[in-house]
């Protein structure tokens, strides 16, 4: 656990969330591991969860009761209790999830069950397109009921970045490119294969991450070419 870019604070909550599962659930436990931000270096304090899957040789809710208190004791940790034939069967319905997962992880304990993981690319390319033309209808939706509200659009704004960019990390799949795991190197790849505002990204990622502050106006004009982009990007998406 040397390794992981995180808060020694953050690794003695892992080491102690780990062996208290094992603790429980001794030989039924099969795997424990970190993914997402906390596994691939952008984890940030007080901003980010640490995200797990466990893996249980069955997960019938008498079976998880028994970690609750446990999970409880624990208010920054995200955990997802899986089965090994779970998610040997879910691959062609969250293609997204497992290969995001894929990139960025740690096993905490145990098989390290995410290494040997196939996704079919033609179901990840139905969930992209099935998600970006969702969240496409459900942004202009939103924009118009927050309109005149600054903090509202800025919400907005910075609920739908996050999670189109994750989506438009695996757009770079289907076009045959590895995702960079830093966010302003997959927009930046992001915008020169979909010819969309790497600038105006870029931006909106710096607000996001409080390293710039822009008035109603900038973030009016940022939120516009943002959906322009995305419609672009949906009409890409669709023909691939």
């Amino acid at each position: 656990m040397n390794d992981l870019k995180i808060s020694q604070k953050c690794k003695n909550i892992l080491k102690n969330f780990s062996q208290g599962l094992q603790d429980i659930y001794h030989d039924e436990l099969l795997s424990i591991v970190l993914y997402g931000s906390a596994a691939s270096g952008e984890f940030v304090d007080k901003h980010s969860n640490l995200n797990l899957v466990v893996v249980l040789r069955n997960t019938d809710l008498e079976i998880l009761e028994k970690a609750s208190k446990l999970i409880h004791r624990y208010k920054m940790l995200y955990v997802l209790f899986m089965t090994k034939d779970y998610i040997a069967s879910s691959t062609d319905v969250f293609p997204v999830e497992f290969l995001d997962m894929q990139d960025n992880y740690f096993v905490i304990h145990g098989e390290d069950i995410l290494k040997d993981i196939h996704v079919d690319v033609r179901n990840l390319r139905f969930q992209c397109e099935q998600e970006l033309k969702g969240k496409l209808i459900k942004l202009k939706q939103m924009y118009l009921a927050a309109y005149g509200n600054e903090r509202a659009l800025e919400r907005l704004l910075f609920m739908s970045f996050t999670s189109i960019l994750h989506i438009l990390r695996n757009v770079l799949r289907l076009k045959g490119k590895k995702p960079p795991y830093l966010k302003q190197d997959a927009i930046k790849e992001i915008a020169s294969e979909l010819k969309i505002d790497n600038e105006s990204w870029q931006k909106i990622l710096a607000v996001k991450n409080k390293q710039i502050r822009l008035n109603k106006q900038e973030i009016l004009k940022l939120f516009l070419v943002f959906a322009r982009d995305l419609e672009k990007i949906v009409n890409i998406t669709d023909r691939l």
